[in-house]
């Protein structure tokens, strides 16, 4: 261990597969999909928007809106400057990733347009839907080029082969058909699920399809033959999404049992197993370097994970949403956290073990902080109210209702007062003599995200999930809040 630390943080030994969670979408996320250079994800959910994420940092950089109903599907163009989206609304539209702005409109389809891809030369775009069709569209004049009819029910997926000569489609007939892009002939009838077809992918090299069904199995195509080569289970529940890496040895399912398998590709037997969604996995995607892979679930969230550790990460966790504040007590032994969940919750410093749960704001609470003597605790809520709690207890002892939202407080000097971003507030009570034993030191710590840096300098890396929406340091010990919920404690000396 190195000297400078006193006590190692409370995180597991290896860092878990998870690397991000998007959140920003208000509706379950139907889609997911990378763009060709690896740095942007794309989204499509029950909201009725696309949305862009940077890859790297999990920010939200677009908000495609145009769509009348859910956005069931998305797809990037092979320059990855256009997105492909398909909608209940029975559209599909091209966007431009740049601007946000939507360049094209493609109509005809009679039904909720469940799939949608582009074809390796970025020229065509195919879409599958409800109408039990599947559709090719010319990109530059926006025409339907061939209508290909055979299937008995809803199509639920498509996927072009590399060489866009063929398309793969699965439908709730139980099929995957194969068909000639140039004639629109169906090559293959590709038999042996015995449920619905929920997603299709060709391998890298075009020799292989896969496809994940509600018979909870994923299965493995020769495309050239139409036979079955390998049956892959172990999923509880119905497989929606399956994918491909770029290099074609591993494969990615997502099912309804809320968990991420990846299988290898040759030898059918399951590698790793990603848990951590708290609803139905509806959609999954690999980056271009195979190192990460995208899941999006009706818990409203995409995340991303390492296909190389692929373990669950541990967390310290009590806040249900956003941790938007966080201040230490004088002596620094207790910290209090606020958040979106509407609590106020107390630490403890050293253990990291929550010590109370405030409850009374109706809203997000953006203040938090200390009596001089820590024996009281006062928070700031959007719901306009300035609250005063029982730090032993937890019990709230004032509410103060105020004309605008207090962003900031700070107990006076004596803790008679509370001075807000509003006002002045009595707290009517009798003077606090402040601790005098209590000097604090220097802060020798600094969260300069993604860096932890001691005394001047970069000391310790910081993985994304780490990095807090709020931090705040007291002498050696720095506290953080992140977006999760998640409060997290390191200590120094």
């Amino acid at each position: 261990m190195h000297k400078y630390f006193e006590a190692m943080p409370q995180v597991p030994d290896r860092w878990g597969a998870e690397r991000q969670k998007l959140e920003g979408h208000d509706g379950e996320v139907n889609a997911v999909a990378f763009s060709p250079d690896g740095k942007t994800v794309a989204s499509g959910s029950w909201d009725k928007t696309v949305r862009l994420w940077d890859a790297v940092t999990g920010e939200e950089r677009q908000k495609l809106e145009a769509h009348d109903d859910y956005v069931r599907a998305v797809a990037f163009s092979p320059d990855g400057k256009t997105v492909v989206s398909g909608s209940d609304d029975k559209t599909v539209r091209l966007w431009d990733v740049a601007t946000g702005k939507e360049r094209q409109k493609l109509e005809g389809h009679d039904r909720y347009v469940r799939a949608v891809a582009f074809s390796p030369d970025g020229k065509t775009v195919v879409s599958g839907s409800e109408d039990r069709t599947v559709r090719l569209w010319d990109v530059a004049t926006s025409k339907e080029r061939q209508k290909l009819e055979g299937h008995n029910d809803w199509v639920s997926s498509i996927a072009f082969s590399p060489d866009g000569m063929t398309v793969a489609s699965g439908s709730g007939d139980k099929t995957i058909r194969l068909w000639d892009t140039a004639t629109g002939k169906e090559r293959k009838k590709l038999e042996g699920h015995d449920k619905w077809v929920f997603d299709v992918a060709f391998s890298p090299d075009g020799k292989m399809v896969a496809s994940g069904s509600g018979d909870k199995t994923v299965r493995l195509w020769d495309a050239a033959t139409g036979k079955e080569r390998q049956k892959l289970e172990g999923h509880d529940d119905y497989v929606r999404a399956v994918a491909f890496s770029p290099d074609g040895k591993l494969i990615a399912s997502g099912s309804w049992d809320k968990i991420v398998r990846l299988w290898d590709a040759a030898t059918g037997k399951e590698r790793k197993k990603l848990e951590g969604h708290d609803n139905y996995i509806r959609t999954v995607a690999f980056s271009p370097d195979g190192k990460t892979v995208a899941s999006g679930s009706w818990d409203k969230t995409v995340r991303l994970w390492d296909t190389v550790i692929g373990e669950k990460r541990q967390k310290l966790e009590g806040h249900d949403n956003s941790v938007n504040v966080v201040a230490f007590s004088l002596d620094g032994k207790m910290v209090a956290s606020g958040s979106s969940d509407k609590t106020v919750r107390l630490w403890d410093a050293a253990t990291g073990k929550e010590r109370q749960k405030l409850e009374g704001h109706e809203d997000p609470v953006i203040a938090v902080a200390f009596s001089p003597d820590g024996k009281t605790v006062a928070s700031g809520s959007w719901d306009k109210t300035v609250r005063v709690w029982d730090a032993a207890t937890g019990e709230e002892r004032q509410k103060h209702e105020t004309s605008m939202v207090a962003h900031r407080i700070v107990f006076s000097n004596d803790g008679r007062y509370l001075e807000t971003d509003t006002g002045l507030l009595d707290l009517g009570i009798s003077s606090i003599t402040p601790r005098a034993s209590i000097t604090e030191s220097p802060t020798t710590i600094l969260l300069e995200s993604p860096w932890i840096k001691y005394r001047g300098a970069d000391f310790l890396w910081l993985p994304h999930e780490f990095r807090g929406v709020r931090h705040v340091a007291s002498g050696s010990l720095l506290v953080i809040g992140q977006a999760s919920g998640a409060v997290s404690f390191f200590s120094f000396r």
